[in-house]
């Protein structure tokens, strides 16, 4: 997010400095080439550093000294403990502290747990001046999603806080010009931080919902999709698609920074966690459907298609595919993975054995985790001609009777199979009336 929103600054007036603790992204930036595929960035970058409003150094005290905002946008993570792993900010943080100018401002927009930023000011105040008094610091949470950055950047409003009333009022000011977007102003750095996590919470709840009714569906032999989409034209629902699991920086991290901190404040937040544990199983879910309707996935080839997040987006965090493969070793499996993003050596770099579509036997189970355009059009009459037998459509992507009509069986996302409707009419048949003379 970072780079988008440094060219995005830098093209509304700016002169933006970018850092980056990797040299090798610093030497690309300043050579104009674009180390991310966010659509329009490498056009905005190019532009930016030849007109000399954009540079990027690795050295963040001096880029700190030679500013009068400094925006923070580096990851917090979950620790092995689901609790927020603030690492890397608090080295910032540190940085930051040793070499800040008075008056300058610094503005927070890495997802934090609520009073995190606070938690952060006395690391900002080591270098001897203090927050609120000598410079500003606010808190404004980054709300907008990789492959749609730059279109969503000035339509998305800005929540924005500040330590004191006049640095919120700076802040604002600062967002209405270089950044073009509403601005939202809160009474507090603490609100303004559960407005992010409040968000993040409401997408993971909604998407656990849609999850559980999809289980139903498939126990009732009732396609969820149109149920759907039927339920969403009251204007009171607005249920979203159920998948295979939720990948991403986002929507798997933030909703445990409130979870974690409320079961320790005493006021347990029990439907977040039930929702984020629905999400976290969905994977287990979807592989013991297949198994209940075709059979062992022992020894069976398996080729899990998609290892990104979200489609046409070149980043793994998170992703479903981690828990897939996992699970399918645990099922003696043998499991290959495809992304038309990524090399053959950037997938084995990253644990998985490349798999390939198009050439030799075909897997006996090909299951989608990310719905990239490129698998739009698989010739499945092929396929199943080379050996493919199952199609796991983990976000109900392909059209089902097309994979049918070559005789692949079809396993979507509460669209159950007919051999698993058959099972339950069986299971459920309801004998006539015995009368008794």
């Amino acid at each position: 997010m970072g780079l988008p929103i440094a060219c995005h600054f830098a093209g509304r007036g700016a002169k933006v400095i970018a850092c980056d603790k990797q040299a090798a992204v610093v030497e690309a930036i300043n050579s104009g080439i674009c180390p991310s595929q966010e659509p329009g960035l490498a056009e905005l970058l190019l532009l930016a550093v030849k007109r000399g409003d954009l540079q990027a150094m690795a050295d963040t005290r001096a880029a700190v000294a030679a500013s009068e905002v400094v925006v923070v946008i580096v990851p917090v993570l979950l620790s092995p403990e689901k609790e927020a792993d603030t690492t890397i900010i608090e080295s910032v943080c540190q940085e930051i502290g040793q070499s800040i100018n008075p008056d300058t401002m610094v503005c927070f927009e890495s997802t934090m747990p609520v009073g995190g930023v606070r938690g952060l000011l006395p690391l900002l105040e080591s270098g001897g001046l203090k927050p609120g008094r000598d410079f500003d610091v606010v808190v404004s949470p980054e709300r907008v999603k990789s492959g749609y950055v730059l279109k969503n950047l000035a339509k998305t409003p800005k929540v924005v806080a500040g330590i004191t009333a006049d640095a919120t009022s700076r802040a604002a000011a600062f967002y209405f010009e270089y950044l073009g977007a509403p601005i939202i102003t809160m009474e507090s750095m603490e609100a303004a931080e559960l407005v992010k996590l409040a968000g993040m919470i409401y997408r993971d709840v909604n998407i656990a919902l849609s999850n559980e009714l999809a289980r139903y569906a498939d126990a009732v032999c009732v396609d969820i999709a149109s149920v759907i989409k039927a339920a969403n034209t009251d204007g009171e629902a607005c249920l979203l698609s159920p998948g295979i699991g939720v990948g991403g920086h986002c929507t798997p991290v933030y909703p445990h920074f409130l979870i974690m901190d409320a079961e320790r404040r005493g006021r347990p937040a029990r439907l977040a966690e039930t929702g984020r544990r629905i999400n976290e199983d969905q994977p287990a879910y979807v592989l013991n459907q297949v198994e209940r309707s075709w059979g062992s996935l022992h020894s069976v080839p398996v080729l899990i298609a998609g290892l990104g997040f979200r489609p046409e987006v070149k980043e793994s965090r998170y992703s479903p595919a981690w828990i897939l493969r996992d699970l399918l070793l645990k099922r003696h499996a043998q499991v290959n993975l495809h992304d038309p993003l990524y090399t053959s050596e950037e997938i084995q770099a990253l644990g998985f054995v490349p798999g390939e579509l198009n050439d030799g036997p075909a897997p006996q189970v090909l299951i989608l985790n990310t719905a990239h355009g490129a698998y739009r059009n698989l010739d499945f009459a092929e396929l199943s001609a080379r050996g493919l037998k199952v199609v796991v459509d983990g976000r109900n992507f392909f059209n089902r009777q097309q994979v049918e009509q070559t005789g692949i069986l079809y396993l979507g996302i509460g669209q159950p199979s007919k051999v698993s409707c058959a099972a339950t009419a069986a299971a459920h048949t309801i004998a006539p009336p015995v009368h008794l003379i």
